[in-house]
């Protein structure tokens, strides 16, 4: 299961839409901005059906 999220970079602040795996569980990884390109990290709890998102900058 897929959901988008909108959310703005730690380092630039830019709205930036992230595609959520929500089939595998809890998540703990790094993607880069995609305006900036600095790693960004995702910090997903899921359940499967509810969700939340954190995301933060690398150095934080």
């Amino acid at each position: 299961m897929l959901e988008t999220q909108l959310f703005h970079c730690p380092y630039c602040g830019e709205p930036v839409e992230a595609v959520l795996d929500l089939s595998a569980g809890d998540q703990q990884y790094i993607e880069d901005c995609a305006v900036c390109c600095r790693p960004i990290v995702f910090d997903l709890r899921t359940d499967g059906e509810q969700w939340q998102l954190e995301t933060r900058g690398e150095d934080e």
